[in-house]
């Protein structure tokens, strides 16, 4: 099959959507506006969402309806919250949907980052229930709904519902626009029904889930445990072998779509003049030697990334390998996220911690073992660090794919890098046979297979890298958006 490309998807869209309207619905807008010293700035939020997703509107030139979060959004938008994205190269329409601090509050970082999340993923954190941050999901999925369906009405139109924020959105909008054909990705893993069932709204939400036409995950296994859910919570029917369920005479089809990245695009802005430049900064700012090994690791600070298991682990490392210290330095960029949301303030806490620790355990006067840098990076900057690395290690405790593994395989050019990649990712199912894998709860594991991948010969990493970055490069972004759109278009 050949390669899938923005312009292959841009006519797949046209030739399938047969004057259908094409929406896509997210809590995070893909642009974001900010006052900075009086004067009004853009910028991409550090999401694997907005990554996926962004190529895929360019091709479609659809509209993106998202909460306004940036402080200058109002400012930047018309008197209907919308503005033409992205702001340097307008493709499409981004229409900003308006909440209170207090809806903001109670359904962001209360039901769905404080309940939902940790419910859906095994990091050991427990879900906080509360009847008013339930209410407010309640609330804001029914505002979001009233700004999709005054775009849909009665017409015909896909609408594409993107994660775990919109559980009701789905059924609400199957009510209000009976001519659209609703899809819906939930880009975090979904749990066994032992761990579901704790949840005081859970039929509610399968309820809500349950209107969609079409509901996807990164792997068959999350669409597993979702239909054994509703096997055990609702009166519905099931059929396993056609992955379909028939609840109130409607069909949800249940299917996997591995999500990706724009391969080419990554792999081009790698390899061009201006990353070999940022490389040579990189190396001047922080004193990184031609002759030294860089690791690196890029995540949002959220509990389920392993961040704090992966410094323990570097600290094993040259515990075990003291033969490696002021030769080797690992690099961690880490985004601040929900920073309101008391578990991610001690995580902060506990990182700072133990990153002074260890450096101060390991280091001199002219060398620090860890580099941890506080900051959305661009992706610019990212991939001169990727560029540098020896090796890259994505730890995450649970996660539904990590696009971090697939930038990292984009951006080696050179088909040099190791990639250190966990067991409990759904990217591990993809790599399995060319990364190391780990088990981030095992710090003497991690820590060798950081030796490892040291000392692992230039032809194996060759091979692996190959086999790799080939399977992305098939595997893009738009072959995942292709996949969907297809089966969409099935219900015209």
């Amino acid at each position: 099959m050949p390669q899938e490309t923005a312009n292959t998807l841009r006519e797949l869209i046209r030739s399938r959507l047969r004057g259908h309207k094409f929406i896509t619905v997210s809590n995070r807008e893909p642009y974001v506006h900010v006052w900075s010293e009086e004067q009004l700035q853009w910028m991409r939020p550090a999401s694997g969402l907005v990554v996926a997703l962004d190529p895929v509107m360019r091709a479609s030139h659809g509209l993106w309806v998202a909460h306004g979060s940036g402080s200058a959004d109002k400012a930047s938008s018309d008197a209907g919250g919308f503005v033409d994205v992205p702001p340097d190269e307008p493709s499409y329409r981004l229409k900003r949907v308006w909440l209170t601090e207090e809806q903001e509050e109670k359904y962001y970082y209360g039901f769905a980052n404080s309940a939902l999340w940790p419910l859906c993923h095994m990091a050991y954190r427990p879900p906080v229930f509360r009847q008013e941050h339930w209410e407010a999901y309640q609330q804001v999925n029914q505002v979001f709904a009233d700004s999709v369906a005054e775009e849909v009405g009665n017409e015909q139109a896909f609408v594409f519902i993107q994660d775990y924020h919109f559980a009701l959105l789905p059924r609400m909008l199957r009510q209000r626009c009976p001519h659209a054909v609703i899809a819906h990705f939930w880009h975090i893993p979904w749990p066994n029904s032992e761990v579901f069932r704790i949840c005081p709204w859970k039929q509610d939400i399968l309820r809500g889930m349950l209107g969609n036409d079409i509901l996807g995950f990164h792997i068959r296994y999350h669409g597993n445990n979702f239909m054994e859910t509703v096997d055990r919570e609702l009166e519905a029917r099931t059929d396993r072998e056609r992955a379909a369920i028939v609840y109130r005479r409607h069909m949800t089809k249940v299917r996997a779509f591995p999500i990706s990245i724009d391969f080419e695009s990554i792999s081009r802005e790698a390899a061009s003049r201006a990353t070999d430049e940022r490389i040579e900064c990189i190396r001047r700012r922080f004193h990184i030697g031609e002759d030294m090994i860089v690791g690196v690791g890029a995540d949002r600070i959220d509990y389920t990334k392993g961040l704090p298991e992966r410094i323990e682990a570097v600290d094993r490392f040259l515990d075990r390998f003291p033969e490696y210290r002021g030769r080797f330095v690992f690099f961690q960029a880490g985004v601040p996220s929900r920073i309101h949301v008391r578990e991610y303030q001690r995580l902060n806490e506990e990182l700072d911690a133990i990153v002074r620790r260890v450096n101060q355990k390991h280091g001199t006067a002219d060398w620090c073992p860890v580099i941890f840098l506080r900051e959305h990076l661009p992706l610019s900057e990212l991939l001169a660090w990727y560029r540098m690395a020896r090796f890259a290690i994505v730890s995450s405790l649970h996660d539904g794919m990590n696009l971090v593994a697939k930038e990292f395989v984009a951006s080696r050019v050179d088909g040099e890098g190791v990639l250190l990649l966990s067991r409990f990712t759904g990217a591990a199912r993809q790599f399995r046979n060319d990364v190391l894998l780990i088990n981030p709860y095992a710090a003497d594991e991690v820590a060798g297979a950081i030796h490892r991948a040291i000392l692992m010969e230039p032809a194996d990493i060759r091979r692996r890298m190959g086999r790799m970055r080939e399977q992305v490069r098939e595997n893009n972004v738009y072959k995942w958006a292709a996949d969907i759109m297809r089966k969409l278009s099935k219900f015209v």
